[in-house]
């Protein structure tokens, strides 16, 4: 399997669970908790950050910045789209230069930064899973190997 293919199948995999823990979190918006849903809108802000250092191409979202769970889906959909340009666009070995929220200057790799965006959503999705849980939630089995079941 080429490299690009993986990482479009990694987006694919983490697309499907940041929809059903949307989905999960706006059905139970009055039971789940602020941080739950600041967790999530951080997720999907960082996800859109990352996409638009690369692709320059989209005013970025503040890092915390807090959505209605209404749009989780429609903005996670986006990022998702977003990726898979990346993917199509760009080599993995291409360096991105970027400044950071806070202004300073750094550069990595196309690669680097989409698997920082997969592996960021991921412990994200698994601190919200703990909140869930603490509220007698049913948890969403998200692992790599469950989803390629």
């Amino acid at each position: 399997m080429e490299m690009k293919d993986f990482f479009k199948e990694l987006f694919e995999y983490s697309h499907h669970f940041n929809q059903e823990l949307a989905k999960i979190l706006a059905d139970n918006s009055d039971k789940v908790s602020a941080k739950s849903k600041n967790l999530f809108s951080h997720l999907i802000s960082a996800h859109q950050i990352w996409n638009s250092r690369v692709l320059n191409d989209e005013k970025p979202f503040e890092v915390w910045q807090v959505h209605s769970t209404a749009d989780y889906k429609e903005i996670n959909s986006k990022n998702f789209e977003r990726s898979l340009k990346v993917i199509e666009a760009y080599s993995l070995s291409e360096i991105i230069t970027y400044n950071t929220s806070k202004g300073d200057p750094f550069q990595n790799t196309v690669r680097d930064i989409l698997f920082h965006i997969i592996n960021h959503s991921t412990y994200h999705r698994a601190q919200i899973a703990t909140e869930l849980k603490a509220i007698g939630i049913e948890l969403i089995l998200s692992d790599w190997v469950m989803y390629k079941r």
